[in-house]
């Protein structure tokens, strides 16, 4: 797993205080694609038993049938609340969005990508 450096450019803070969680082979139902012009493209409004609905992206949904899915790989919406001026590992990039590390803690989450400048080491 490759690991970038990057510097909040601009805060972020999260709006979805109970972000949908699964596991692998978890069964989900598919809503509506998002539409925004922030380029986040491939981007599902999903549910699962027992968990508010949330975002999830399309590389993590196995389809079956119209609105069915199942989930192809564990996945949490969890967004990390950053300020101006920090510094982030990120580990992964989906759409738009990574997955970060605040640098010296153990909170992560994922960050919107225009929030972000990549940093040298």
């Amino acid at each position: 797993m490759s690991t970038k450096k990057y510097l909040v450019v601009s805060f972020h803070e999260s709006e979805f205080p109970s972000p949908i969680t699964f596991r692998k082979g978890d069964p989900l139902v598919v809503g509506e694609e998002y539409e925004g012009s922030e380029g986040w493209d491939n981007w599902f409004y999903c549910s699962t038993p027992g968990q508010e609905p949330g975002w999830v992206p399309g590389q993590v949904i196995e389809r079956l049938g119209d609105s069915g899915g199942r989930a192809l790989d564990d996945y949490t919406a969890r967004e990390l609340n950053v300020l101006e001026g920090e510094l982030l590992t990120g580990t992964r990039i989906l759409n738009g969005w990574v997955w970060c590390e605040k640098s010296g803690s153990t909170e992560s989450g994922w960050v919107p990508l225009e929030n972000l400048k990549e940093v040298g080491e």
